[in-house]
């Protein structure tokens, strides 16, 4: 047999044979994260608890969807003591799994607004994002921008680009659609915004946001931090289309622009809960909020935390104050009303 096929078999024994093996005091000090957060965006806040701590952080990273459906397949058996994602739907559905408990209840609100968190304790946000208009400042006029609704308007015939609606950031919008407008109003909504597409449906926001500034579409649909990330880039062609458009805030004579997280709960298995609890706790200080803002483009979750220079280059918005609960609660309800109005 091949050493790497044999390898390959046994690892996953070996690794379980050697946590069983692992003392207590070891175990004590170190805790086990799954991260649907890229490394690059929350490791070196991890190496920072670290540093005061003293407590070693074990990381794995994956997709939202695949980390998930990896607790539910571990159980009780799970390594994992917190689990870290994008997007309050995904939260929402890791505690209908089953897979969180209910051990932040007592965070105190002033860390964490209760719009931004499990009302119940299993999940806290933390940071924030906006779903946001991208336009080109050649072609459209501000002032013809207004609301997410007034997409579906005529005048936007083939002008609107976005991603599909496999993706959780516009099945939340659209689910926060649901929570304020009511079905009705959704559907008529969609099905006006998908006739106005300039293009089926593809690739991710900083696509959309090249297709802005090359002359597909005139606006696009997408979170605030990916134009943030161009902006930065140290890719020229990302930096010149991201200096093509311009950002703007919808909503505002209305409920506010869209606002979704990124946030954290500690699992049902955790073996380290309460260590758990102290990484989430860091990561809301002030200077952990601080560098989300500064290296991630996303907004502090904490409303005495300013965001950073870039972020208050696009002027304040108002956020709508919607329980992003909601966004998960709703989110099989909006998925059957984009697949109605055939959004791809």
């Amino acid at each position: 047999m091949p050493y790497r096929f044999y390898f390959a078999l046994v690892q996953p024994l070996l690794t379980a044979v050697l946590l069983a093996l692992a003392s207590p005091s070891t175990a004590a000090e170190a805790i086990n994260i799954y991260s649907a957060r890229q490394e690059a965006l929350i490791k070196p806040l991890l190496d920072r608890f670290t540093d005061q701590t003293g407590i070693s952080v074990n990381l794995v990273t994956g997709s939202g969807d695949a980390l998930l459906a990896r607790l539910r397949t571990e159980g009780r058996n799970s390594p994992a003591d917190l689990l870290l994602t994008t997007d309050a739907g995904r939260l929402y559905r890791a505690r209908e799994a089953g897979v969180l408990q209910p051990a932040l209840q007592d965070l105190p609100v002033a860390l964490v607004p209760g719009h931004l968190r499990s009302p119940e304790g299993y999940w806290v946000g933390l940071s924030m994002r906006a779903r946001v208009l991208v336009y080109a400042p050649d072609r459209v006029d501000p002032a013809e921008l207004s609301s997410y609704q007034a997409l579906a308007r005529p005048q936007w015939h083939g002008r609107i680009c976005v991603r599909s609606s496999g993706n959780i950031y516009n099945q939340s919008l659209v689910a926060s659609m649901l929570a304020t407008q009511g079905s009705e109003a959704t559907q008529q909504w969609l099905q006006g915004l998908v006739e106005n597409f300039a293009r089926p449906p593809q690739g991710g926001d900083r696509d959309q946001i090249k297709a802005v500034a090359s002359g597909q579409c005139d606006v696009a649909l997408v979170n605030n931090y990916y134009l943030g990330a161009m902006v930065q880039s140290e890719d020229p062609q990302e930096r010149a289309a991201a200096a093509k458009v311009r950002l703007f805030w919808p909503n505002q004579q209305q409920r506010g622009t869209h606002v979704n997280i990124s946030g954290a709960g500690i699992t049902a298995a955790a073996r380290n809960p309460k260590l758990a609890r102290q990484l989430i706790e860091f990561l809301l200080q002030d200077s952990s909020q601080r560098w989300y803002a500064e290296a991630n483009n996303e907004y502090p979750v904490r409303d005495d935390v300013p965001a950073s220079a870039l972020l208050q280059s696009w002027g304040e918005f108002k956020a709508d104050q919607l329980d992003v609960s909601e966004l998960g609660r709703l989110n099989a309800a909006a998925v059957m009303a984009m697949d109605r109005a055939n959004w791809k």
